[in-house]
């Protein structure tokens, strides 16, 4: 049964003045508690443009002092404990194998003795896959190795060499890809194929493709498709239908990871960003 005291009765049970009571009513918030405060809305305002699960104190704490507020990353952590904002936890990388063509030979790899300088210099790729209650879609994604940009992208229904070609040819729009660029992956039959071979000498383009059974030349691919899984996928990794996982995919490459999402290997910035600083810094030393 619940009991209702009157202020008199309270303050006099916890030997307290009535006025100091009032008085403690109407204080205003300390400096302190209005900065936490506002961390707070913006923390979780950066937590619902990142799909609610990318950032966790290190990038938050980033992404903060580039909106303008002074924080240590203690002080966000702990804001974001009480506040109940958590990102996802990275797994340990594991890196797929996929089925070589016997009957057609691999190209070298020209990764190692080649890093990116400049955008367009190196793209690197590779397909995974996309469970949904309707069935498999098929993710081929082109990175530029420089920026980490996915510069080209495709979802198809099946696994056939137009998977691959189709996001090696939204890549091309890049400046700075065309005659010498690097195309790097896996030994993969759709990257071994004759059609991917004639795209690829069509541009002048040089293929290049890693070991046989050693996918860490391409861990950035296998980097980003880890992220995205664990960023923008359901909790099972299965979409309800294939329009979800189409919208998501669309929403998670070109609103977010492009233009928005910071790397540590990059700076703490975006990959968009890097280019823009690139082109800027390449427009104003040729004037």
């Amino acid at each position: 049964m619940r009991v209702d005291y009157q202020v008199t009765e309270l303050c006099d049970a916890f030997d307290i003045s009535r006025s100091g009571y009032y008085k403690s009513r109407c204080r205003e918030l300390s400096e302190r508690a209005r900065e936490n405060r506002e961390l707070v809305k913006e923390m979780k305002t950066i937590h619902s443009e990142s799909f609610q699960r990318a950032y966790g104190s290190p990038r938050m704490t980033v992404e903060l002092h580039n909106r303008g507020f002074s924080c240590s990353e203690n002080r966000v952590a702990r804001l974001m404990s009480e506040a109940g904002i958590q990102a996802r936890f990275k797994t340990a990388f594991r890196p797929k194998t996929t089925r070589q063509d016997p009957d057609r030979l691999p190209a070298p790899n020209r990764l190692k003795r080649n890093p990116a300088t400049r955008p367009g210099e190196v793209l690197i790729s590779d397909i995974t896959y996309v469970a949904t209650a309707q069935g498999w879609l098929y993710l081929a994604v082109t990175l530029d190795l420089f920026s980490r940009q996915v510069s080209g992208w495709h979802l198809a229904e099946n696994m056939e060499t137009s998977l691959v070609i189709e996001a090696a040819q939204k890549a091309t729009s890049l400046s700075g890809v065309g005659p010498g660029t690097i195309y790097h992956s896996d030994r993969g039959c759709q990257y071994t194929s004759k059609a991917m071979r004639e795209w690829h000498r069509d541009r002048d383009i040089q293929c290049s493709m890693s070991a046989a059974g050693y996918c860490y030349d391409n861990a950035t691919c296998e980097s980003f498709f880890a992220t995205l899984k664990r960023e923008a996928f359901p909790e099972n990794c299965v979409f309800e239908t294939k329009a979800q996982a189409r919208r998501t995919i669309f929403k998670y490459i070109e609103t977010f990871y492009n233009r928005r999402r910071i790397h540590t290997s990059l700076g703490n910035r975006a990959p968009n960003e890097i280019l823009t600083n690139y082109f800027q810094q390449e427009a104003i030393t040729l004037n």
